[in-house]
Order: structure tokens, then sequence, then C-alpha cells
């Protein structure tokens, strides 16, 4: 298995151009996101749905770690999805496909796991409340849910993971504003509701944002 340094710079030699070259290296290798939900996916064998997947990135890396499941991507952002089809063909990847669609309205069918990963801001707290209903129904029996999502909470961290994501928005990285971040409460909350035992813990790693990471199996 190759160490994070080679897969970083493999999979960042796939992006088109230079900046999505430096930005794809530089999360790969900073970003504890990537190696903490392999952690939690590593035993599972199910397929997996990548809801807000962006260009692939996670599935690329999963597939480098040696997770060799089923990898469906979905992500309203119809020039990320072609960004990631063509790493994926330049790179060779195998069963990983990227569709575009709006996961307020649509998510492709699906049984297995789920993720969802930094987008949750994004939704106003209905709708992220029906998105957790619709993936929770396509989480199978043996399958788990992952989200990695900013908390809304009174501290520092929490105003560098706003101005972060104002950030994003304003260098088009993202196409809208944050608008509801969720409390620790909500995931218990609607989790809870749909069946799932529930852990929730901080996974900030190095970095300055205010990310926890929820991991919801079945009861």
């Amino acid at each position: 298995m190759a160490d994070s340094r080679s897969i970083a710079k493999k999979i960042a030699s796939l992006c088109p151009g230079r900046w999505l070259t430096g930005y794809t290296k530089t999360k790969l290798r900073t970003d504890p996101l990537y190696n903490g939900v392999h952690q939690e996916l590593q035993d599972q064998s199910g397929p997996l749905l990548d809801v807000g997947c962006g260009m692939g990135i996670f599935g690329l890396y999963l597939r480098e770690r040696g997770w060799n499941a089923p990898i469906t991507g979905f992500d309203y952002d119809q020039s990320k999805v072609t960004a990631g089809l063509k790493m994926i063909e330049k790179g060779g990847y195998q069963n990983i496909s990227l569709s575009r669609g709006d996961a307020r309205s649509e998510l492709p069918d699906h049984s297995g796991n789920v993720t969802i990963l930094d987008i949750l801001q994004f939704f106003v707290d209905a709708e992220q409340r029906q998105l957790i209903k619709e993936v929770s129904r396509r989480v199978s029996d043996e399958g788990i849910l992952v989200i990695r999502s900013g908390v809304k909470e009174k501290n520092l961290r929490f105003l560098i993971t706003w101005i972060g994501d104002i950030f994003a928005k304003c260098t088009f990285w993202m196409k809208s504003a944050p608008i509801h971040y969720p409390t620790k409460e909500f995931f218990v909350e609607t989790l809870e509701a749909e069946g799932f035992k529930v852990e929730v813990r901080p996974f900030w790693g190095r970095t300055p944002f205010n990310n926890y990471l929820i991991v919801a199996k079945r009861t």
C-alpha cells in the first residue's frame, strides 16, 4: 500500500490544471478527512454512495488504499463531476461512477454505505432533515453512514469554519455560501429517529476548523 505522500502525489497528478493539482495535493496531505473516513469504511464490503462528492477525490483515495467496493459519487457541480470523470479515466480506476444532481430533490438508488462530507451547511434545516431521511433509506442493515460537518458552537473554531466557507464561495470553488450549520444535538436527534446508533466526535486533526465526524450504524 502506498504512503500518504505518494497517494496525494498520484491523485493530484490526474487533476486538470495547475491550481487543482496544488489544491488536491495539499488537501490530501493536510485534511484528516480521507484517512479518518477510510478507517470507518475499511471493514465494510458493501457499495458506497458519496453524496456531495465533488471531483470524487475521496473515491480515488479509497482505491489507492485498497478499498474495492463499488463507489457512486453524486454532486451538484457539473464542472467538478466532469473533472472527476476525466481523472477516473486517466488513472484507470474501476467501478467508480460520478453523476450530477441536486441532493435536495433526488438521490441515486442505492443500498450499502453512505458518506456526506462537508456539504450540510449549504442546506436549510428542513433540507438537512429531509436529506438525512433519504440517505438513511439507502444505508443497508450491515452498512454505515459517515458524515463530516462543521458544527455550530460558540467558539473561535466555528468562526474560522464560517470564514472558510465564505472564502470558498467568493473564489467560486463552492456555488453557494453557507446557510445553516447543524448542531451536535441535531445529528443525534435525527439519526436516532431513523433507527441508528450515533457517535459524534471532534474531527479537527491539525486544521483550525470546527469539524465533527458523525458515524451512524443500525441498532
